[in-house]
């Protein structure tokens, strides 16, 4: 789906009508939420568990941090595996993503991204998944995704914040962006992410970190004309940052997020493309879901996560691997 308008803001202006229209249906996804956290019964796996999550649906990088948490890891000698839903793909899981056999269609766009880093894991049963892992060597567990699943207990759950866009209107989905009550969501995270700059947020009275998304080549598309399209949570800011490394958009194209392009679309793009004499670049997020065939003629454009005070990330990192038995 695309991010309703309201949710954030009209015309720069809080939307009031529509959240209280939906505020039924709210109320039900509100309850919902409720009773699975009260009634679940969390396992605790025997390696340690980081939970990259977030608030509010749409994009907020959570598998950008995912990745740079992995590299990290790596670096210190800890064998980390990823463990997803897969949304988006059909298969159920437990099943460890193989990038030449499974397609997005199979796990899911980011679980591919995931596997090409760190072996990755998608299930729709978190426990299973852990369980797998663990026995295929695991020595700590990354979730993208997942601070509102209780299956799992989390010895570090780090809730990203999107820096511009904060909370929305406040209100729970469908009336607003938020997953669940904010202040319930805050109170599980052991850490908040702030990712970008701009707006003002509120004190959460957590351990506060910062970060921001970029791209990993910028010099690679200065000055360069570019089609450039995608679907993505917040398709905005990777055409922001394209423009601010000096890529000349000659048009935009926006799909929902997680968006299964078809063929038509593909031949579209590349015709809008071709006869405007520009490059067609996607995030590397849309160009996994891309046919073989249009990969080879679309360029992928990546984006990663630089913390603004590494040492700090790693002192957290380093006490969760303390934890390990």
């Amino acid at each position: 789906m695309r991010t309703p308008g309201f949710w954030y803001s009209v015309n720069g202006k809080p939307g009031y009508l529509l959240p209280r229209l939906l505020a039924p249906f709210a109320l039900c996804y509100l309850i919902a939420g409720w009773l699975r956290q009260r009634f679940s019964h969390a396992y605790r796996p025997p390696v340690p568990v980081i939970c990259v999550g977030n608030l509010t649906a749409g994009g907020t990088g959570k598998t950008p941090v995912a990745l740079v948490l992995a590299k990290r890891l790596l670096e210190m000698g800890v064998r980390a595996h990823f463990l997803t839903r897969g949304y988006g793909g059909r298969l159920a899981g437990p099943v460890r993503v193989d990038p030449h056999l499974h397609h997005a269609g199979d796990v899911g766009d980011e679980a591919l991204l995931l596997a090409g880093a760190a072996p990755c894991w998608v299930a729709r049963a978190r426990k299973a998944g852990a369980m797998a892992a663990v026995q295929a060597g695991a020595e700590l567990l990354i979730m993208d995704d997942g601070h509102q699943n209780p299956a799992l207990h989390k010895d570090l759950s780090l809730l990203l914040i999107d820096a511009e866009r904060g909370l929305g209107n406040g209100w729970v989905m469908p009336s607003g962006p938020l997953r669940e009550p904010a202040a319930a969501g805050i109170a599980r995270a052991d850490a908040i992410l702030i990712v970008g700059d701009g707006g003002k947020l509120p004190d959460f009275g957590k351990p506060l970190y910062h970060a921001r998304k970029q791209l990993r080549d910028p010099a690679a598309i200065h000055g360069k004309r570019l089609y450039a399209f995608c679907g993505i949570g917040e398709p905005n800011q990777f055409f922001t940052m394209l423009r601010q490394a000096g890529g000349d958009l000659v048009d935009v194209r926006t799909f929902s997020d997680h968006h299964p392009f078809t063929d038509d679309e593909i031949d579209r793009i590349l015709s809008c493309a071709s006869s405007a004499n520009a490059v067609p670049v996607t995030t590397e997020k849309d160009w996994v879901r891309l046919p073989p065939a249009a990969r080879v003629q679309i360029t992928a454009i990546g984006m990663e996560i630089h913390f603004s005070d590494e040492a700090a990330v790693s002192h957290l990192l380093q006490n969760v691997i303390s934890r390990r038995p």
